[in-house]
């Protein structure tokens, strides 16, 4: 039997990284999306090291119309159709973020790769996945998106307020919605992988790269009768 084939973008290091390695331990085939050839490289030789040969490297800046949509050839050329999209690469943007005091540029350097390069690398990849049998695209959000959340002084992150980062997964988790009624023969959701210690908040979260990437890895594993335009946790369905 032929085996699954998943694209991961921002997946040399941490979380994205570690969804690539449950995913290949599962058996799926692993187009590891990097933007910098070198770690790219060396990531994927660091997960043949674990036995993990069904791995290889596409480089793609998913900032770049001209990067993804090179990135969108050479895969096309190499496979029939991509079963599945997990869309992780992200910034957290300068900090702080006050929202009264957040300078422009970080507003846009943060919506730029959360959000609208999330958009771009569907717009590009979703003809290569029309004729999968179960296609599935996986939007790495984050609870920090989630206004009911914000709304609730009890909630432990309550006063972590940020100006650009949030917002712009609020705004991934509602383009979301909107791509999960479109494509109506996929299976599209967000999933927070929860405070995760790795680079990109100075390995200052609380959980693992393990359990950060263990809601993603099952979301991407989701059949074709499963839940489609939901926002999901470890501990399962997240508040809007």
């Amino acid at each position: 039997m032929e085996k699954q084939t998943v694209l991961i973008t921002g997946a040399n290091k941490g979380i994205g990284l570690e969804t690539a390695r449950q995913l290949a331990n599962a058996g799926y085939h692993i187009y590891l999306g990097c933007r910098d050839k070198e770690r790219g490289y060396e990531a994927v030789e660091l997960l043949h090291s674990e036995g993990l040969n069904d791995v290889e490297l596409v480089l793609i800046d998913v900032t770049s119309e001209e990067s993804v949509q090179q990135a969108y050839n050479e895969l096309a050329k190499r496979i029939n159709y991509l079963d599945v999209l997990i869309n992780n690469a992200g910034i957290p943007g300068d900090f702080p973020q006050p929202a009264s005091n957040t300078p422009d540029k970080t507003f846009k350097d943060v919506f730029e790769v959360n959000f609208f390069s999330v958009a771009r690398v569907v717009r590009i990849f979703v003809p290569l996945m029309q004729n999968a049998p179960n296609p599935r695209i996986v939007n790495v959000t984050s609870d920090l998106g989630s206004l009911t959340l914000h709304s609730d002084p009890t909630w432990r992150h309550y006063d972590v307020k940020t100006a650009a980062y949030g917002p712009s997964k609020s705004a991934l988790n509602a383009y979301t919605i909107a791509l999960a009624y479109e494509l109506k023969n996929f299976r599209v959701n967000a999933v927070n992988p929860g405070y995760t210690a790795t680079d990109f908040n100075n390995n200052q979260g609380y959980k693992t790269v393990e359990e950060g990437a263990a809601p993603i890895v099952e979301n991407a594993m989701i059949d074709k009768d499963g839940p489609t335009g939901k926002y999901f946790s470890d501990y399962g369905v997240t508040p809007w």
